[in-house]
């Protein structure tokens, strides 16, 4: 068994099938994003991280997978770099962070509630996983695109000097820019 299937053995033990989310449930979600960005040319570490993305909830899905103090499963599962990219992508508080991402480089803990500065590459995959998960939402339900459709637009171009250049044309072309 692969190192993919055995996290994706796993997700599904941990309930995410059973789990509501755009375009059907969470499995599935985690499973498009993961391969959406493997499409996109991005690092096995980031693939690793888009299948487990939410494992520790988001400040958009607030539903857990796994509790944060046992981190280590995690990690065993895909890489310390995956699993520091999935804490960081389930920490960022988005209201406080993702607007001046680009200007100060710094994601706001809502977990430990202080700043952290992710390195560069750190800072890239975060914002590659960040737009693709919008991505898969958008394109499971148009609602979210006829809603917050603008807002992405503005906030992705604004990503832009900091995200992948292919992330940054996948998103043009589903936002029809």
């Amino acid at each position: 068994m692969s190192t993919d299937d055995g996290v994706r053995a796993w997700l599904r033990r941990q309930g995410a099938e059973q789990i509501a989310h755009p375009g059907g449930n969470l499995y599935a979600h985690l499973c498009r994003v993961s391969e959406r960005l493997a499409v996109l040319g991005c690092a096995r570490d980031v693939q690793a991280a888009g299948l487990t993305h939410a494992v520790y909830g988001t400040d958009g899905f607030d539903v857990t997978l796994l509790d944060r103090a046992d981190r280590a499963v995690l990690r065993d599962l895909v890489g310390a770099d995956a699993e520091e990219l999935v804490y960081l992508y389930g920490a960022c508080d988005r209201g406080r962070s993702w607007q001046e991402l680009t200007r100060t480089g710094e994601v706001f803990d809502r977990f430990a509630r202080q700043v952290r500065t992710p390195g560069e590459t750190q800072l890239r995959s975060l914002v590659d996983l960040s737009i693709v998960n919008e991505l898969d939402v958008i394109e499971q339900d148009p609602a979210v695109a006829d809603r917050h459709g603008a807002y992405f637009r503005e906030l992705f171009a604004s990503w832009a000097p900091i995200a992948s250049e292919q992330v940054i044309s996948d998103a043009q072309r589903v936002l029809r820019q």
